[in-house]
């Protein structure tokens, strides 16, 4: 005979103490692990969505990121040279040189400074990337000391609305628009002229070069030209992947060190949920008894228990779930390892995060349970029905 699955949703409300002691615990630590996964999946999420499928970002081979690498006029010449770049509406070729500077902004209501991006580049830089768009004044006029700033850089930075002053590159920069790149990369950053931004830094060379192509097989066809002109010396990635590439190490670090300390956290979670258990089978060993009285087998009872104990930490793991599903409203700051600089990401909340904090909450409920549950499928029907 089998216990129904009833008998063990039902003992959970028994002891009302510890059980919600226990689940308190659980969903502390599942609120942890869940607010690590969605931090770790909102800077991947945000890198990610930085780049566009259609294009192609060119760097100096074995670079990692554009503030490392440098590319000559003559470079830029000739990548603009190569067949499979698309034109804009007017015919212009859709391919722009920019150069990537960290400087030092005041961090509003803050006395900190941070690093923050600064991308030189040119007006076409919309037929670039189309999911940025101008939400407020205008763009930036080339050849002046003009800039405008992403959304996040405006909510982060001091001096960064319209009308006002920045001040680097031993120059003053006027604010003049505020764009909206849809909460990825580019809306920490502050974009100016690229001649001057090379200018005000002293600097003769690119960073990169972006370059929008007609299709995967023109993606194909320039990075086989690329990388067979003796002439550079580049690395030709899909600006996606490129982005994905960089989210792996702060990603993956905060990812490493959050599992660490909620696996440690765990601990407590998985011996309040054994205490619990124990105080289960120690309170109910005359009804254990009584089961096996009645033809419940050993393994039945086993599994009830179990059930019971798995049953208490899906409950933890939900609310934890729940509580840490209000941070994909808030918005928070970190620094990009690979660039050194200011990033504003998201809380992420995916599938992959929900899947793994309930498997991990029953893991937790499972390793709680599993010695109780061994020790009430072990009592003697006579000894269990003598205790009192």
């Amino acid at each position: 005979m089998k216990l129904p699955l009833n008998y063990s949703a039902k003992s959970l409300f028994v002891r009302k103490t510890t059980t919600i002691v226990t689940i308190f615990g659980i969903s502390l630590v599942s609120f942890v692990y869940a607010a690590v996964l969605m931090l770790s999946g909102g800077i991947k999420e945000t890198l990610v969505q930085t780049g566009s499928p259609d294009n192609a970002i060119i760097i100096q081979r074995s670079s990692i990121t554009e503030t490392t690498s440098s590319l000559t006029r003559d470079h830029a010449n000739i990548l603009k040279s190569y067949p499979g770049i698309a034109r804009n509406a007017e015919g212009r070729l859709i391919a722009t040189p920019e150069v990537m500077v960290i400087v030092n902004l005041k961090k509003k209501d803050s006395d900190d400074m941070v690093n923050a991006p600064l991308r030189g580049t040119e007006t076409n830089v919309f037929d670039l990337r189309q999911n940025v768009k101008l939400i407020e004044g205008r763009m930036f006029t080339p050849g002046t000391s003009e800039i405008v700033v992403g959304a996040a850089a405006r909510r982060n930075y001091e001096q960064c609305k319209i009308g006002d002053k920045l001040f680097f590159g031993k120059r003053e920069w006027n604010v003049v628009g505020v764009f909206d790149a849809g909460r990825t990369g580019f809306d920490s950053e502050v974009w100016g002229d690229t001649e001057q931004f090379m200018q005000a830094f002293r600097r003769p060379l690119y960073s990169s070069m972006t370059v929008k192509l007609t299709d995967q097989e023109a993606f194909e066809n320039y990075q086989a030209l690329a990388d067979n002109d003796k002439r550079l010396r580049v690395d030709v990635k899909q600006e996606q992947q490129f982005y994905a590439d960089q989210s792996e190490n702060i990603a993956g670090f905060i990812r490493i060190l959050g599992t660490v300390v909620t696996t440690i956290f765990s601990i407590g979670a998985i011996i309040g949920a054994m205490i619990t258990m124990y105080a289960a089978v120690a309170n109910r060993t005359r009804e254990i008894g009584t089961l096996q009285a009645l033809g419940f087998s050993r393994k039945s009872i086993l599994l009830g228990f179990l059930i019971e104990s798995s049953l208490l930490a899906m409950i933890g793991g939900l609310i934890g779930l729940l509580v840490a599903s209000g941070l994909s409203q808030f918005s928070i700051s970190t620094v990009n390892f690979d660039s050194f600089s200011e990033m504003e990401f998201r809380f992420s909340l995916t599938t992959e995060t929900i899947t793994n904090v309930l498997l991990f909450a029953l893991f937790m409920g499972f390793s709680g349970g599993f010695l109780p549950a061994v020790r009430a499928a072990r009592l003697k029907v006579v000894d269990a029905l003598r205790s009192v």
